[in-house]
């Protein structure tokens, strides 16, 4: 059967598919949602899937019946421990942090912190520390470990296996494991922080509070990565870190792309796959579509704060379903909660909906969302407009990128909410037009890319299968110090040699006394001549009193012909480039009239323009000061306080 999975794999867009075997460390929540997505098309595409699960997982279980291979471990924690946890993060996300200072949210944080991390080292040591596993694992023929690393020791597994290492990832606070430790740039004075809540249009103060918030984040991340320092160096043997060891990952595939994120820089083997779990709307359950169908010309409204947060207090409940009640749409509504007094004949609960089903539907006007990046997608394919309830965590600031964009508007608390705040942003984001338009301008952006964002995850896993790896992809900055990398060792120098120029050539000209000298030169682009007539001239110069500075360089030419044809590692590296060259997931002239087309289709391409364009020079290279506290964390400001 595999055989002929592979054999049809061979007419697919990206040709032939080199069946293969593919290890995936564990991943929780919307994580594993997302990822599950990219397995199932590996496994189309022939290859095999192997996934570690722990006996806790909330998720995944080793017994289920599933197109996967799952390989169990054990772990020094059970499956309430896990439950517990979530449900305390949870609530005081939700509901306890608005009350509490930022030393106290602080404080509250690094304890949760310190928790995940014990969770993670547990997970690290029912891999790593079990001898039949990883014995299990190296006579596996792996060929690329593949995780999202919000648990970490992926990147232990990949070097003892020796394979490539791909992350499938959606953000870090404020940039931090994508700016340390894969190196992307990212100037604070247009890009914000993750979690900043801001925009790349910045004011003065605002550019300060993102440096702030950077310079914040960079210090809490060093402090909370310690751990797992000690535990990467002891396990390994030598010194080294978490984020040297992330740093390796050859491929990272970001769950974003331009029609949700800021225009910015980024690197060559990050790339930016948002939206690979997006499909066509299916029809819907004949009792949901009878009640759709029944809005008339008003509509519906899709309603939902996410799988985590299935209850919440009975007050808030009340004054949500009170609002609901005042409009004219039908609504359904995701809930598992009590059901409230206050609710309307115009809608109705619903312990699950087909959320994407619902949103691709032609009636459905509007979409009440916590903001997660998994809805937002899909409002975004389906062109709907939305009203956000952020709850926690990166919600707040996914919704101010739709605000941003004109698609969405926001209820900020939902503690403090009135059911008229709900009723008047559902009535304008229904009834006035820009937030359509503009929804569906997204839409047109997302679907409008040379490459389907599933299609594109799969070759990079594959490319970087055939290649063992993609290190040509890895910028050099990996391997400078802080100072190489703002070139401070240069500009010392540069100056320590100007200064002896100078000072010499000063020496030069006072010799001269009162002779006085003669600049020389024919221009920069007469730059040599022949010897017989550099001869003359030097013999004339020879015969004036005056000193004489010439400009000349030289170049001796080498002839390097034998080598290239002798030596085979010439030729060896060449077909290499060719390789590289030839495997890419779409031509280079088929991408050209791409984007040509692109722009002709869009009237542009506004949103791939990064802010720096509007900038003056002095903001933009202030994210050296990031990673200079970065690398002497001892020496931030923030330390001092």
């Amino acid at each position: 059967m595999r055989l002929v999975v592979c054999f049809l794999s061979l007419l697919t867009v990206f040709g032939p598919a080199e069946c293969g075997n593919v290890l995936v460390w564990f991943t929780e929540g919307s994580h594993w949602i997302n990822l599950k997505i990219v397995l199932e098309a590996l496994i189309d595409r022939g290859h095999d899937v192997t996934v570690l699960v722990p006996g806790t997982s909330l998720y995944m279980k080793a017994k289920d019946s599933d197109r996967f291979t799952y390989q169990p471990f054990n772990v020094s924690m059970d499956e309430q421990e896990m439950r517990d946890f979530i449900e305390e993060f949870l609530y005081f996300s939700v509901y306890e942090m608005d009350e509490l200072n930022l030393l106290q949210i602080q404080k509250k944080v690094l304890e949760f912190t310190s928790k995940l991390q014990d969770m993670s080292i547990a997970y690290c040591d029912g891999v790593l520390k079990s001898p039949e596993l990883m014995d299990k694992l190296r006579n596996g023929k792996f060929e690329v470990v593949l995780t999202d690393p919000i648990y970490q020791c992926s990147d232990i597994v990949a070097e003892e296996l020796n394979v490539p290492l791909v992350y499938t990832f959606r953000l870090s606070i404020a940039n931090v494991a994508e700016r340390l430790c894969g190196q992307i740039p990212a100037p604070p004075s247009y890009v914000p922080g993750v979690m900043s809540k801001l925009t790349d249009k910045m004011s003065f103060t605002e550019r300060i509070i993102n440096m702030l918030f950077y310079l914040s984040q960079d210090f809490f991340a060093t402090i909370a990565w310690r751990k797992f320092d000690t535990y990467y160096s002891e396990y390994l043997g030598r010194p080294t870190t978490y984020c040297e060891m992330m740093g390796k990952a050859d491929i990272w595939l970001i769950r974003t792309y331009w029609d949700f994120e800021f225009p910015r820089p980024f690197l060559p083997n990050f790339k930016y796959v948002g939206g690979l779990h997006c499909r066509p709307a299916k029809p819907l359950p004949e009792d949901m579509e009878e009640f759709a169908q029944s809005s008339g010309d008003d509509g519906i409204v899709v309603f939902t704060l996410g799988s985590l947060v299935d209850k919440m207090p009975k007050e808030i409940s009340n004054k949500i379903a009170s609002a609901l009640a005042q409009i004219p749409q039908k609504v359904l509504w995701r809930y598992g909660g009590e059901k409230p007094d206050t609710l309307g004949e115009n809608t109705r609960i619903y312990k699950w909906i087909p959320q994407n089903d619902l949103l691709g539907h032609p009636k459905t006007k509007a979409f009440i969302t916590h903001g997660g990046t998994n809805g937002i997608y899909e409002a975004i394919y389906h062109a709907v407009p939305m009203v956000g309830i952020p709850l926690f965590g990166d919600q707040p600031d996914n919704l101010v990128h739709m605000k941003a964009r004109g698609a969405a508007l926001v209820i900020d608390n939902i503690k403090t909410m009135e059911p008229q705040d709900l009723v008047d942003k559902l009535n304008t984001v229904i009834n006035d037009p820009s937030y359509k338009e503009n929804a569906m301008r997204l839409s047109r952006i997302h679907h409008d890319r040379p490459v389907k964002p599933l299609d594109e995850s799969v070759f990079w896993i594959e490319f970087v299968m055939r290649n063992k790896g993609a290190k040509h992809l890895r910028v050099e900055s990996h391997n400078l110090t802080w100072y190489q990398y703002h070139c401070l060792d240069v500009f010392a120098f540069l100056i320590t040699i100007l200064t002896v120029v100078l000072y010499d050539m000063e020496e030069f000209v006072q010799s001269s006394a009162d002779d006085g000298i003669v600049i020389f030169t024919l221009g920069s682009l007469v730059d040599r001549m022949p010897k017989k007539i550099s001869n003359k001239i030097a013999s004339a110069l020879a015969q004036i009193p005056q000193k004489t500075t010439l400009k000349q360089q030289s170049q001796d030419l080498v002839d390097g012909l034998n080598a290239v044809i002798n030596d085979p590692s010439y030729k060896e590296n060449a077909m290499r480039l060719s390789k590289i060259h030839h495997d890419r997931p779409i031509k280079p002239l088929d991408e050209s009239v791409f984007w040509i087309e692109f722009v002709m289709r869009n009237k542009g391409a506004k949103h791939l323009r990064v802010e720096a364009h509007n900038l003056t020079w002095l903001p933009v290279p202030l994210s050296g000061c990031v990673r200079f506290f970065h690398h002497y964390p001892d020496c931030s400001p923030l330390r001092l306080l």
